[in-house]
Formats: structure tokens, sequence, C-alpha cells
């Protein structure tokens, strides 16, 4: 077996985060060099079960491939992980005590992915599914910003996970319905008398009241996390509230021009990204 030198399972994490191109990098960058390669290998982390879900091949070999990565997390906390990103992390769990059952909700919510489209949840369900592929990355990034170990931390993250996860649903719904993916809960699809089908909800008169029902849940998310904010040191959070800023933005965007159907995915342009970065790198506003 090929040894794998701690400083090129650095270097491959810090590549992935690089090739992907992720809105994250943004935060990543302004953190200290150690929590910097520390985010950086969850990310990878993140990245490589994230391809294992959405990329071609049949469920079975997708939950293989993801059951492999069960055994790599095992692997992990034995100290004794075989692939480059697994000997990213490795120092990290250790340096940052990373809770094990969140990189296995992670892998969790791929597997939700993974055996088959996810079409037209209940809304429980898609909660669980936000818990686990935004909440559980918010619980693993948390100890390593330095934020400290309490509920109001934990408030922090999972309402942001929501709210990101939800507010990207939003702008997802058509790309979403072409991939076969029908992310939005069944209750306000049968409420506003929309299909449950990835192929008829692009053009569905309901669509357009389901999109803002959904926004103001995503709304009431991001106002828990201001809440949870108000008690935690927000310089620690930067890294978090970029993110948050940046999506918050998405979400005001697409209120603003309205729900109706047919409208091109919403977009920031690198300025208006500067400006969010600055106003939450200098002087955030806790209070909309």
């Amino acid at each position: 077996m090929t040894t794998i030198t701690l400083e090129e399972a650095r270097r491959h994490a810090e590549d992935t985060v690089r090739r992907s191109k992720t809105s994250f990098g943004a935060g990543m960058r302004i953190l200290s060099r150690e929590r910097r390669e520390a985010m950086y290998a969850i990310y990878a982390f993140c990245r490589e079960v994230d391809d294992i879900a959405d990329e071609g091949g049949a469920p079975d070999e997708k939950m293989a491939g993801l059951s492999e990565w069960r055994r790599e997390v095992d692997r992990i906390y034995a100290g004794a992980p075989q692939t480059p990103t697994g000997c990213a992390l490795a120092p990290v769990v250790r340096r940052f005590e990373l809770a094990r059952e969140e990189f296995i909700l992670v892998i969790e919510g791929m597997e939700m992915d993974a055996q088959g489209p996810v079409i037209a949840p209940s809304l429980e369900g898609l909660l669980a599914y936000t818990r686990r592929a935004a909440g559980a990355v918010g619980m693993l990034s948390m100890p390593v910003f330095g934020a400290p170990k309490n509920k109001t931390a934990d408030d922090f993250a999972l309402s942001l996970g929501d709210a990101l996860q939800l507010t990207n649903i939003l702008r997802d719904i058509e790309q979403d319905a072409g991939e076969g993916r029908l992310y939005l809960p069944r209750e306000l699809l049968d409420e506003h008398g929309c299909p449950a089908s990835p192929d008829e909800i692009a053009d569905a008169s309901g669509l357009p009241a389901v999109r803002a029902a959904l926004a103001q849940m995503a709304r009431e998310k991001f106002s828990a996390t201001r809440v949870a904010l108000g008690d935690l040191e927000w310089r620690v959070l930067r890294p978090a509230l970029l993110m948050m800023g940046v999506y918050e933005r998405y979400l005001d965007k697409m209120t603003a021009r309205g729900w109706a159907n047919g409208q091109e995915r919403v977009t920031i342009s690198k300025a208006e990204k500067l400006a969010i970065a600055t106003r939450w790198f200098f002087a955030p506003r806790l209070n909309r």
C-alpha cells in the first residue's frame, strides 16, 4: 500500500477545494492556516461523498462507494486512514474533537440521494435531509472555527444549515427536476395543487405559492440563526457569516423578483459577493 504523507494529503484537500470553485472558499481563506487546512479536509470529504451520490452509476454502486467511506471514517477514528482525504482528516478530528456521528450523518444524506432520486419527501423527510446534507457540515465546522461547544452554537449551525439548503433548493428547482429530483415537500405540493412529479413541476400553476411558502421557511431559519448569533462571538464565525450573507442575498433577490414560473436561476455578481464579505468581515448587522 502506498504511504500518503500528511503534506500530500493536505495538498490533495486544498486542490479539491480549488477545483470545485466553491462559494465556501472565500470563507475558508480568511481562517488561520491550521483552521483553513482543517476546513479544506472537511470540504474534501463532503465533496467526495457528494460526487459518489451525484455521478453516474447504478444505485448499488453508489451505495457501495458510500459504504466504503463509512469504513474509512472508522479507520480515521482508529488512526489508520487509507485515502488522501482520510489522511488529511485524521489529525483534524483529533485536534478539534470532531464528532464521528456527524460524518456518518453526511454520508446518510448522500445515501438518500444515491438510493434513487428524492421526489417530494414529507416535510419531516426534507428536514431530515437538510440536517444531514447541511446541518452536519455546520456541526463539523463550528469547532474548527473556534466556536464554543454548547447548545447556542449547535442552534446556529443547524439553523444556518437548514437556511442554506432550503435556499439552494429554491434556486435549483428546475435544474433538479431536469435530473429527476424534486425536493419540495409533499405537504406544500398537495396544499397548492402541484403534481409530485419532476417532469411536470416547472409549469405547475401552484408552484409560485409553493416557492413562497418554502422561502418563508428559509427566512425563519435565517432569523433563528441571527438569534443564536446574538449570544456568540461573531468574529469567530466570519466564515459562516460570509455564506449566510451570500445565501440570504440569493433569497432576497428571488423574493424581490417574485415567484413566477419560468425565471432563470438567480445569481450574484463578484461585486455583490465582495460587498457582502466586507459587511460581514468588518461590521455585521445582527438584525435586519
